[in-house]
């Protein structure tokens, strides 16, 4: 007997504009106007597999200053072949259009759009991008990865974030394949959480800082976005295997500055580090009385500020617990 032919998807419909199987389609969807009467589109690319399969978003510059993400799309399509594909991918690389252009974190009404999902059609300006977004691109798809990077010139160690006792996501996060995999709680009105209401997964990839690509970080997020495509069979490029299965992490530290002064940082991001060793010393410009940073456990250092001019009380080094019988969950990223 003859075999089977595979069954063919079916067209998808975003913002009125179909896609055939097998095809590839740029999608403008209108925001807003400027003041100056310039139009304003959020661009989502389409990858439509020629054969059914998940269907998985990429989303980026939710934060219009934190750029790897938008990098990382853009490799990720590079490999994709919408005939050879079996699922849809559906991509935004420019979310917060509006702090993209203005090299912010946040629109013009200074509302984090991280704040304002789900959003409302007759809301703020943030509220309606939000609404925008969670109509148009997580209402069509079974799982999404949202990729960031640090804030407030603070550089992160690759690491996913989610709630890894929902077991879709913990799979999706093992598949990724990053040097840690930390539970997170979920934030109000950030996107996973409405996501999640909604029975969606969601992965959020940090890693980097804002204002600048970083290319080791953006080869790690690359990297583990095509081996979650592999994973789900969408069947893509052969993904470069991971060098070491993610560490799963239940609880997070930051060490803040015991003083105002000059930081001197004496550890990276990666870098084991035991109970008690310093990861950096605060002084004055003038030389004067120096205190040290000590890590108050054994662990990995996932985050650290690049700025040296600190305050009293600032986050300066976030540090996984590596000890497996640690309780509770991750603390939560200043401004995330």
């Amino acid at each position: 007997m003859p075999r089977a032919r595979a069954p063919r998807n079916e067209p998808i419909s975003i913002a009125g504009t179909t896609v055939e199987p097998g095809r590839r389609a740029l999608i403008e969807v209108p925001v807003s106007r400027l003041p100056t009467a310039t139009s304003l589109n959020l661009p989502i690319v389409v990858v439509h597999g020629l054969r059914p399969g998940p269907r998985l978003w990429l989303s980026a510059t939710v934060h219009g200053d934190e750029l790897n993400g938008m990098e990382i799309i853009r490799r990720v399509l590079d490999v994709v072949r919408p005939r050879q594909f079996a699922g849809t991918l559906v991509a935004a690389p420019i979310v917060n259009v509006f702090g993209m252009l203005g090299g912010t974190r946040y629109l013009p009404d200074r509302r984090d759009l991280n704040r304002s999902f789900p959003g409302s059609a007759k809301g703020s300006l943030a509220s309606r991008l939000a609404h925008l977004f969670m109509t148009n691109v997580v209402a069509v798809c079974d799982m999404g990865i949202d990729l960031h990077t640090g804030s407030d010139h603070r550089f992160n160690l690759p690491q996913i974030r989610g709630d890894l006792e929902d077991p879709a996501t913990r799979e999706l996060a093992e598949a990724f394949g990053a040097p840690v995999s930390i539970h997170s709680p979920l934030r109000d009105g950030s996107l996973r959480e409405a996501a999640r209401r909604r029975g969606i997964p969601v992965l959020v990839f940090e890693g980097g800082e804002a204002h600048r690509f970083n290319d080791t970080v953006i080869a790690a997020g690359t990297d583990g976005v095509v081996r979650v495509l592999a994973h789900l069979g969408l069947r893509t490029v052969e993904p470069v295997p991971a060098p070491r299965r993610t560490r799963l992490v239940r609880h997070t530290t930051w060490v803040r500055a015991r003083r105002t002064g000059i930081l001197r940082t004496t550890v990276q991001a990666g870098q084991k580090v035991d109970r008690g060793e310093v990861l950096g010393v605060i002084a004055d410009a003038v030389g004067g009385s120096a205190t040290a940073m000590h890590a108050p456990l054994a662990g990995l250092v996932i985050g650290h500020t690049q700025y040296p001019l600190v305050h009293r009380g600032d986050a300066l080094f976030h540090l996984a617990d590596l000890d497996p019988a640690a309780k509770g969950t991750a603390a939560r990223l200043p401004r995330r």
